[in-house]
C-alpha cells in the first residue's frame, strides 16, 4: 500500500532548474511540505522520494490524514 502510494505520488512530481542557485527543485503538488533541492535532477528525485516517505511516516504517527493520489490512499486504523 505505501509503495503504491509513493509510486503514484512520484508520478505527479514536478521539477525545475533554478539557474540562480544552480540547483534542481522538486515538489509534489497537493502534498504540502513535500519538496527537495539537489545538485542534479537524479539526486533531486531521490531526495524527493525520501522526503515523501518521511512525510508519510510523520503523518501516520500523528494520526493526520494522508490525501489520496490518483485513487491510491493510505488508511491507518488504530490498533489497540
Amino acid at each position: 500500500m505505501i509503495r503504491e502510494y509513493v509510486e503514484a505520488a512520484m508520478k505527479k512530481a514536478r521539477y525545475e532548474f533554478l539557474p540562480e542557485s544552480k540547483l534542481f527543485y522538486g515538489e509534489i503538488p497537493g502534498l504540502r511540505g513535500v519538496y527537495a533541492y539537489a545538485d542534479t535532477l537524479e539526486e533531486c528525485k531521490k531526495e524527493l522520494e525520501e522526503v515523501l516517505e518521511e512525510w508519510i511516516l510523520v503523518r501516520v504517527s500523528k494520526g493526520l490524514q494522508i490525501p489520496e493520489v490518483d485513487g491510491v490512499k493510505i488508511e491507518v486504523s488504530e490498533v489497540v
